[in-house]
């Protein structure tokens, strides 16, 4: 290989993030209840493989080919049973690297429908709720740290490792964020996007 020719490579390269496995992409809707401004969550089927009947905003896996933007919307769609035109995006949202080697984009918009008249797939959706923007403009969440540890296992070539079995692998700490609203739990990932957009919108005039 040439160095005119890795020139080259570079010249189109996009960016990426190293050792991501997943690429997720969810989308923050904003949906008006009697004037008010809410989010609008799900609850996730009792009869899905992944975290059944957990809160969560509307997303999935990113499909070869689509931009995360696409995802999101399609998503949406496809999960509240809403056409495109129902769904005006406003702009991209931060994204989440999880520990588990995945990354959550963000995608935030309104849905243009009175709630009462979203019926969402049964086999994908058990029920849909939404909280009032004002309740996380007031209301910090609770956030709980967790450990992020190392297992060792008898494969890893520690030999190749400077001090060995003595090296000292770094430790994480995941901060695990929860909002309780009336009998509603949103917890992980999805408060933590809450958290972070709320965190932005509370900042834009600063």
């Amino acid at each position: 290989m040439k160095i005119n020719e890795i020139k080259e490579f570079m010249k189109n390269h996009k960016m990426d993030v190293v050792g991501i496995k997943d690429k997720f992409s969810v989308f923050i809707p904003l949906i008006k209840v009697d004037g008010e401004i809410h989010i609008l969550y799900e609850v996730r089927s009792m009869t899905l493989r992944n975290q059944p009947g957990e809160v969560s905003f509307p997303g999935g896996r990113i499909e070869k080919g689509e931009s995360y933007i696409e995802a999101a919307v399609r998503e949406t769609c496809e999960e509240l049973l809403l056409e495109e035109s129902d769904i005006e995006v406003y702009g991209k949202g931060n994204c989440l690297v999880s520990p588990y080697s995945a990354i959550i984009y963000s995608v935030v918009g309104e849905i243009k429908k009175d709630v009462k008249e979203i019926f969402p797939s049964e086999d994908e959706v058990d029920r849909i709720f939404t909280v009032p923007l004002n309740y996380f403009l007031e209301n910090e969440p609770e956030i709980y740290e967790m450990q992020l540890g190392v297992t060792e296992t008898s494969e890893f070539p520690y030999h190749l490792v400077p001090q060995g079995k003595n090296y000292k692998f770094k430790r994480g700490i995941d901060k695990i964020h929860f909002y309780k609203y009336k009998n509603k739990v949103i917890w992980g990932f999805t408060a933590k996007m809450t958290a972070d957009f709320i965190k932005e919108l509370k900042e834009k005039d600063k």
